[in-house]
This record gives C-alpha cells, sequence and structure tokens, in this order.
C-alpha cells in the first residue's frame, strides 16, 4: 500500500533525522504482513513492539482501526520521559488488512523508538 504525500510527510515530521529515520524511511515503501500468524487486528486488536523498550506502552484500539484517521499516541507508560507516535489514515488502512506497521517515535530523553504494531 502507498502512503499519500501528506500521510509520508507525517510520518517524517514525527520521525527523527538521522540513522534511525533514514532506516525507516528506505522501507517506508513496503508493506509488511502478520508473517503468516493469522493475526485479525478488527477481532482481537494489535499489539506493539517497541525497541529499547524501558516502560513505554502503545495501545491501538480496534475503534482506532475502524476509524482510519491518524492519530498520534503518547506512548509514555511508567517510564520517565515522554514519546510520541503517530499513525497514518493509510497505515491503519494496513492494520485492518491484517499488516503490521512500522514507525518511529518522537524524541525524548535523547533517544527514539522503532515501533512495530501487529494484529493479535
Amino acid at each position: 500500500m502507498k502512503l499519500t504525500r501528506k500521510e509520508f510527510l507525517s510520518t517524517v515530521v514525527t520521525a527523527v533525522a538521522g540513522a534511525a529515520g533514514a532506516a525507516w524511511l528506505a522501507g517506508c515503501g513496503s508493506s509488511d504482513d502478520d508473517g503468516g500468524g493469522g493475526g485479525d487486528c478488527a477481532a482481537n486488536g494489535t499489539t506493539a513492539s517497541i525497541s529499547g523498550n524501558h516502560g513505554h506502552t502503545l495501545t491501538v484500539s480496534k475503534t482506532d482501526i475502524t476509524m482510519a484517521t491518524a492519530h498520534t499516541y503518547d506512548i509514555t507508560g511508567t517510564a520517565d520521559h515522554a514519546h510520541m507516535v503517530t499513525i497514518s489514515a493509510g497505515a491503519f488502512g494496513m492494520l485492518a488488512t491484517n499488516q503490521s506497521v512500522m514507525t518511529v517515535s518522537t524524541t525524548g530523553a535523547n533517544h527514539t523508538h522503532n515501533i512495530t504494531v501487529t494484529c493479535a
């Protein structure tokens, strides 16, 4: 699934320039599925994997997937600093078809997190 220019730019703004952002942007044209794991976002919701995690949490609800409009999440959780993550309308479309999506958090405490949202 191709992202619209607006969705792409929205994602870039939330990402940090540098190696992590460049790596993510290089891969944003491809769409990874759930690896054949049989996940169903509409029925079971999602799970999120956060790289280098130290207390952050991300919950993407079934309702958010159904609404399919860009949404920004605060993933602070129990960490002592905040990060934000924006999931585009196009990414919600991918989740609706049980494909995984990847994004990068905003910078907090001088670092970012790579995030993968998959169907449960």
